[in-house]
């Protein structure tokens, strides 16, 4: 069962160095600033992070860039025009790129929520993303095999959470949300608003409380 917490700083308390974090966000939509901020404050280092984007501008995401703790990132888009830390970071060789398509992205953490041990896609085929894996011919079409991107813990944002930690997002913040939260091990979540057990629509609900951890309300 979900647990409640009074800061960020609280709900992040022991994510240890060396960590595999997944970070909700496609740019700023959605993305976990304040949990960011408290992971950059707590200080864990050797980070792998995996998230669509590799920070914007110097805050959240970046701002941890910047602070040195994240030995590799993985993600779909790690150039943009306001990705000036990451793009600085990389060509001095002081950190590591692994590049995934982003529809691998989601489906190789849904893969890892799932169960499921590996699959066969075809992006990437053709690509040097395909190098060095295992490729088939499936119904006369080539296919690369993935496998699951499992986190040690996810940090996301959502809209309102209920006391037994079921979440419902707001539009397109809603994102890479659901699929860390059943990737990880433990998932820890910012909400706009915490709300009585009953209040929200079950069936607006998109991540059951059974795959949340930790709550932090955030206005």
């Amino acid at each position: 069962m979900a647990g409640f917490y009074d800061s960020a700083d609280a709900a992040v308390a022991g994510i240890t160095d060396g960590s595999t974090i997944l970070v909700g966000g496609f740019g700023s939509a959605g993305q976990p600033v304040e949990l960011i901020d408290a992971l950059r404050r707590l200080g864990a280092r050797d980070l792998t992070v995996v998230s669509n984007n590799a920070g914007n501008g110097d805050f959240g995401l970046a701002a941890l860039l910047t602070a040195g703790q994240v030995r590799k990132m993985v993600c779909s888009f790690p150039r943009q025009s306001d990705s000036w830390v990451f793009d600085e970071l990389y060509r001095a060789g002081k950190i590591e790129l692994e590049v995934v398509p982003q529809g691998n992205l989601a489906e190789r953490m849904r893969a890892a929520g799932a169960g499921i041990g590996a699959f066969f896609g075809p992006t990437g085929v053709g690509t040097p993303l395909a190098e060095g894996k295992e490729q088939r011919t499936i119904d006369g079409r080539q296919y690369v095999l993935e496998y699951p991107i499992r986190g040690d813990i996810a940090l996301i944002k959502a809209h309102r959470s209920d006391r037994m930690g079921n979440l419902v997002y707001r539009k397109t913040a809603r994102n890479f949300g659901p699929v860390m939260a059943t990737a990880a091990t433990t998932t820890v979540v910012q909400v706009g608003e915490i709300v009585p057990t009953g209040d929200l629509d079950p069936e607006a609900v998109v991540t059951p409380g059974i795959f949340v951890d930790r709550v932090v309300e955030i206005r």
